[in-house]
């Protein structure tokens, strides 16, 4: 389970799409609005974690259709934290990804990301 601030998880959770990179939306355990799966291997989301330990004011982030991600794990499994936002979320991309399509599943969340998470006026 999530452990940080999870101001907007609700309203994510609401906004979240039906298939994420051609994958089905899957249940979770327990149920929660602050975690969501699709497919199997699953792409996980876990909304209202901690703060990376190695995200700092000059760490390299990736822009995905106006969302920030900080890269927490470059190798297989994938593991991308939202910047610049008042609540963190983690979005795990499985093993079975190759690397140049990690970032797809980023693409259909960002919609739902914008519109539940506004931006923070500074950054990280």
């Amino acid at each position: 389970m999530p452990d940080g601030a999870a101001a907007g998880c609700g309203r994510l959770h609401d906004a979240l799409p039906r298939s994420l990179d051609g994958r089905d939306r899957a249940g979770t355990r327990p149920p929660s609005t602050r975690t969501a799966a699709w497919g199997d291997p699953p792409v996980v989301l876990r909304c209202g974690v901690s703060r990376p330990a190695g995200l700092i004011a000059t760490s390299q982030v990736v822009e995905v259709d106006g969302v920030e991600w900080f890269l927490t794990e470059p190798t297989p499994p994938y593991v991308f934290t939202t910047v610049g936002r008042g609540t963190y979320l983690q979005v795990r991309v499985p093993r079975s990804v190759p690397r140049s399509e990690a970032t797809a599943p980023l693409v259909d969340l960002a919609t739902a990301v914008r519109t539940a998470l506004p931006r923070r006026p500074q950054s990280p």
